[in-house]
């Protein structure tokens, strides 16, 4: 079958990358994708905001799935057009998008069922924010409304923190801002492959988000993850599906907006169990990069289940080991990276057990160039997150990119508790 895969980050290029591999795959598409989707993939001029563009592009090249990789084409409805065109399409509805598109949306989904989250209030103005701020009190969280790849959060430590945080919220969004509690916990990403009433356990993860070892500086959109995470047990994740997962498939469901694609849920692991922080509608970048590496079975074929409502015959398989993914990042990331300098020696760096996936590169002539904030993911397995953790570092040692900078803690919460075992 044809395929066209949308996007243009590390989290594509894994996904090019594990659909490549299917024996049920004619041709993959994409677009606008990088030089590392190039590798797998056709490469085409499609606007992705334009989507009678998308929909021709798919009738002409007989194009039987299309992939949605980033979250804003189907918060803007992508999904709903091309369904509406007669093609099948991997993602959720604008509307079950909400539960991404809008932090408040999404709040309010779960105290209705039930759902375990912090407790929090929307507000539109500044002043009514600021003014329940000052009566809660610090540590707390801001967020913004709507999308802001993987940025809008900020936990703050002080009352000034979160006072500017409001302020800096509502002027660049112009809508809303969640004020919540401050969870205590772990901090952990779980998946479901979703197609409207079932909801299949997709593997776990844990991002880093801040740009800085030790978990210092400003959040980021992920600076490396590992798999699976020791947190998710699975008493955790059978918890996690009937508290969490399966009132929300229920919830949106009973709203007449079933959720189909991937439901990706932030979990705060607290001594009481498993809260939601938020959820997301698309797979996590950097997190897609390490499930797809483990994962044993053919994604096409758990793809199409989900898509024709099949996944309640469906099972997905992995490998027993660990995966551990590093980004490598150009300067003045998570702010304006510098883009053009030049990246060698990335084919001598993929060893056995290693794969580079390209998140924002460009070919300049010949030459390989960071094209964007988060430049390269240097993804590693072993049979212990300390042995990927040493294979990825390893390999980013044989890549020739000066100018790139990256976290030297990657996995550092698991290789802490593999040597406390």
């Amino acid at each position: 079958m044809n395929v066209l895969l949308l996007g243009s980050g590390g989290r594509e290029h894994a996904l090019a990358w594990k659909l490549a591999a299917s024996p049920l795959l004619d041709t993959l598409y994409a677009a606008p994708a990088n030089p590392g989707i190039a590798q797998h993939a056709t490469i085409v001029e499609l606007d992705v905001a334009d989507h009678a563009s998308v929909a021709a592009f798919c009738r002409e090249k007989m194009v039987e799935l299309v992939v949605v990789g980033p979250e804003a084409p189907l918060v803007a409805g992508l999904a709903d057009d091309l369904r509406a065109a007669g093609i099948r399409v991997f993602g959720p509805s604008r509307q079950a998008a909400q539960l991404e598109g809008s932090k408040g949306f999404t709040k309010d989904l779960c105290a209705e069922y039930g759902i375990p989250t912090a407790a929090y209030r929307r507000f539109s103005d500044a002043q009514s924010a600021k003014a329940y701020v000052k009566e809660k009190g610090v540590p707390i969280v801001v967020k913004a409304d709507g999308l802001a790849a993987g940025k809008g959060v900020t936990v703050a430590a002080s009352l000034e923190e979160a006072l500017a945080a409001i302020d800096a919220c509502l002027s660049e969004t112009g809508g809303e801002v969640v004020v919540e509690e401050f969870l205590e916990g772990e901090e952990v990403s779980f998946f479901c492959l979703c197609d409207g009433t079932t909801a299949l356990p997709f593997g776990s993860a844990q991002d880093h988000k801040r740009v800085g070892d030790g978990d210092t500086g400003p959040n980021t959109g992920g600076m490396g993850a590992y798999s699976p995470a020791p947190v998710m047990t699975p008493q955790m994740v059978e918890r996690t599906m009937r508290e969490i997962v399966e009132p929300t498939m229920k919830g949106m469901a009973a709203r007449g907006t079933p959720f189909s694609g991937v439901l990706f849920a932030g979990l705060m692991i607290t001594p009481q169990g498993p809260k939601l922080i938020e959820y997301n509608v698309r797979f996590g970048d950097p997190e897609c990069q390490v499930l797809m590496m483990l994962l044993k079975d053919d994604l096409l074929v758990l793809l199409n289940a989900a898509v024709d409502s099949q996944l309640a015959h469906m099972s997905a398989r992995w490998r027993d080991e660990a995966a551990l993914t590093v980004v490598m990042a150009a300067p003045g990331y998570p702010g304006a990276a510098q883009k053009g300098s030049v990246i060698r020696g990335i084919e001598d760096a993929q060893a056995e057990g290693v794969k580079i996936f390209h998140a924002g590169t460009a070919l300049s002539g010949d030459a390989l160039v960071a094209n964007g904030g988060r430049v390269l993911n240097v993804t590693a397995m072993g049979p212990s997150v300390a042995a990927a953790q040493a294979k990825a570092y390893g390999a980013i040692a044989r890549i020739d990119w000066p100018q790139g900078f990256f976290r030297r803690d990657i996995g550092w919460r698991a290789v802490a508790r593999e040597r406390g075992a």
